[in-house]
């Protein structure tokens, strides 16, 4: 068996063993256990586990992956929405938010379920991938759409999927003529870097390459021996990778951290692409900064690395507005919890952090 496999059959799912690996769980993690759980499920690659830290109740890595009570505290978790940025469209599974590009969702399986995750509202709950009648739609939709040219393969994780059903589907929106971009929304390189050892993956990313791989590193505790290796396999099939960093408090919300991060990415070939502001999403609340803070960070960033390193720093916005990068032309007000920012089709819009 392939150690990726064994990697998600050996998952840790049971609060209890979470209990027996960390003694110095905190009230807020105890409580959570007890009952995040039955909101929010726990899935933790043996990997993903090893790199955290069992005495430090600061460790970034154990900050993503046990479950608090904060994240369903209702004294905490005010004013915010379970599917805040409106992503269910007409057709189930994919979202057209963007004229030239859409986003299939084709897995509510992940390696890990990260604390700080986006789509909480769905991810394990249950796990389960897309069938065939929900592709054929999908696929029907796209084809006709003439005006698609990207599409974005998310989840969950594509890549717990086997190989073989994942790119029978890539094989088919390749053929759509107009598709001229495919990209996998995938943490694996982060959380299980294994699965990139498997011989038949290479292979058919270096078949259909360019296939543009989008991950998710928070830390540079995140980046070890394995994920090295991932990366050479990866970038020998020709498939470029990029980053996706979520601004986190308690994680990443300092300077030097993100720092290290974003250089650590480009030594290993990686191209930090986007620094997210943390999403306005019901279950994320403890893990967010001010949108003053973010833009301080950033303006430290911007001093101290090369533009190679610099990822724009971006949000999206509540209700399907779409995507903002954060910059002078965009912000029209700043206040310490609130902001006035104009979305790219012009529309003044009221955010919240």
């Amino acid at each position: 068996m392939q150690e990726w496999v064994k990697q998600l059959r050996n998952r840790i799912r049971n609060p209890s063993e979470i209990e027996k690996i960390f003694k110095n769980l905190t009230e807020d993690e105890k409580k959570g256990l007890k009952e995040t759980v039955k909101v929010f499920p726990i899935a933790i690659t043996p990997y993903y586990l090893s790199l955290a830290d069992k005495e430090d109740i600061n460790c970034p890595i154990r900050n993503q992956i046990i479950p608090k009570y904060s994240e369903i505290d209702p004294k905490i978790q005010q004013n915010l929405w379970a599917n805040a940025l409106n992503e269910e469209d007409q057709i189930p599974h994919m979202t057209h938010r963007y004229k030239d590009r859409v986003l299939i969702t084709i897995t509510t399986m992940c390696p890990v379920y990260c604390r700080h995750c986006m789509r909480k509202r769905k991810v394990g709950k249950p796990e389960k991938a897309l069938n065939e009648k929900e592709f054929k739609r999908i696929y029907d939709y796209i084809k006709k759409h003439k005006e698609i040219r990207e599409i974005l393969i998310s989840g969950g994780d594509p890549l717990v999927l086997s190989t073989e059903k994942l790119f029978s589907y890539i094989s088919l929106l390749k053929k759509i003529e107009h598709i001229e971009v495919i990209r996998i929304g995938t943490r694996t390189p982060v959380v299980l870097p294994h699965r990139f050892y498997e011989e038949s993956l290479l292979r058919y990313l270096e078949r259909y390459s360019p296939i543009w791989i989008i991950t998710h590193f928070n830390h540079p505790k995140e980046i070890t021996p394995e994920v090295k290796k991932a990366t050479q396999l990866i970038q020998k099939t020709g498939s470029p990778i990029l980053n996706q960093t979520v601004l986190l408090k308690g994680i990443n919300d300092n300077a030097s951290i993100l720092k290290e991060l974003f250089r650590k990415l480009v030594s290993l070939g990686i191209k930090p692409y986007y620094l997210f502001h943390c999403d306005p999403i019901y279950g994320t609340a403890h893990f967010r900064t001010s949108l003053k803070k973010g833009i301080y960070l950033y303006n430290l960033l911007k001093r101290d690395i090369s533009g190679l390193a610099l990822p724009f720093y971006a949000l999206d916005l509540p209700h399907g507005k779409g995507k903002v990068i954060i910059s002078e032309n965009n912000i029209l007000q700043l206040e310490d919890n609130r902001a006035l920012l104009r979305t790219p089709w012009g529309e003044v819009v009221e955010y919240f952090t």
